[in-house]
C-alpha cells in the first residue's frame, strides 16, 4: 500500500512531534503492510524538518543487520537512516536521556567516508570509499510506544535513530569476528562479537549504495557510517522514563584490536535543580 503525498507529509510531522515532544505514538501499520518506498519518502521529509531546525546530515546508519532479526520481520534486506549532526556526543561526554522516550542503547563498528559516492555509477561501492573505522555506541530510541512497529514504520521512524558515539579512528583493518563487550560503570551488560552484523560488517556497506540509489540518500566525504549491532541493544531505563529507574553512570563498548568508546549516561535534575 503506497501513501499520498500528503499522508506522506502528515506521517512526516507526527512521528518529528513524538521526537521533539517525548510522546510516543502508535504505528500506523499494526497488521496492515504499506510500501518501503513511501517509508523512505516519510522518513526524507522528517530528515527535512530537522534540517530546517539547523540541524546538518553527517552521516547514516544500517539496521536490520542482524539475520535473526531480518528473519523475524520477514525481510531479506538492511535499512538505512541518516545522522545529524544534533546526534554526535563526543567520546567520553554526556549523554542526557531527557528528552527521549524508551532509550536502548548498543555496541557498534563505524566506518568514516574520504570521498563522495557517486551513486549515479552502478559499479559505486562504499566499501571502498572507506578510509577508517572506530568503536562506537548508538542510542536508539523508537518514538513508536513499546518499541511495536513494522518494517515500514521503523524506516519511516529514521531507524530509530536518537544519538551516537564515534571511538578513536584507526586504520582499515579485518572486523568479522572481534569480540565485544558493553558494560555499565564495572557490569558487563552484554557480550557478542562483530560477526552478528551480517557475519562481517563491511557487508553492509557492500549494500548501501543500492538501497541509497534507489531512495536518493546521499553517501558524502567525511559522513561516518554505523554498520548496526553487534549484541541486543540494552534500555537505558527500566520503564518509561517518567516512570523507570535510569542507569546512570558510563556506558562503554569495548571492541578487540580495535578500542574502546564510552559516554556518561545523565538525566538533568527538573527545576534545574543541580545541588
Amino acid at each position: 500500500m503506497s501513501l499520498t503525498d500528503g499522508e506522506i507529509v502528515e506521517l512526516a510531522r507526527e512521528l518529528d512531534d513524538a521526537q521533539t515532544s517525548a510522546r510516543a505514538v502508535t504505528g500506523r501499520s499494526a497488521g496492515e503492510d504499506w510500501d518501503v518506498l513511501s517509508a523512505y519518502r516519510v522518513q526524507r521529509h522528517l530528515v527535512a524538518r530537522r534540517r530546517s531546525r539547523g540541524e546538518q546530515p553527517i552521516g547514516l546508519k544500517l539496521g536490520f543487520t542482524s539475520r535473526a532479526k531480518m528473519r523475524q520481520m520477514g525481510v531479506h534486506d538492511v535499512i538505512v537512516g541518516q545522522l545529524t549532526d544534533a546526534m554526535d556526543v563526543p567520546d567520553g561526554g554526556e549523554l542526557s536521556l531527557d528528552g527521549l522516550i524508551q532509550p536502548r542503547v548498543e555496541p557498534e563498528v563505524a566506518f568514516r567516508i574520504a570521498r563522495d559516492v557517486d551513486l549515479d555509477d552502478p559499479r559505486a561501492c562504499v566499501a571502498t570509499a572507506v578510509d577508517a573505522v572506530a568503536p562506537a555506541l548508538e542510542i536508539i530510541d523508537s518514538r513508536y510506544r513499546d518499541f511495536r512497529f513494522s518494517y515500514a514504520d521503523v524506516i519511516a521512524d529514521n531507524t530509530s535513530a536518537a544519538a551516537f558515539v564515534i571511538g578513536p579512528w584507526a586504520p582499515v583493518r579485518p572486523l568479522d569476528n572481534l569480540a565485544v563487550r558493553m558494560t555499565v560503570g564495572p557490569r558487563t551488560v552484554s557480550t557478542g562479537t562483530t560477526g552478528a552484523i551480517l557475519g562481517d560488517p563491511i557487508r553492509g556497506l557492500r549494500l548501501l549504495a543500492g538501497i541509497c540509489r534507489r531512495h536518493a540518500i546521499p553517501v558524502r566525504a567525511g559522513d561516518v557510517v554505523l554498520a548496526g549491532a553487534a549484541t541486543a541493544a540494552v534500555p537505558l531505563t527500566g520503564g518509561p522514563l517518567d516512570e523507570g529507574p535510569l542507569i546512570e553512570g558510563f556506558v562503554t563498548a569495548q571492541v578487540a584490536d580495535l578500542g574502546r568508546v564510552s559516554v556518561r549516561v545523565t538525566r538533568a535534575r527538573k527545576g534545574g535543580d543541580a545541588s
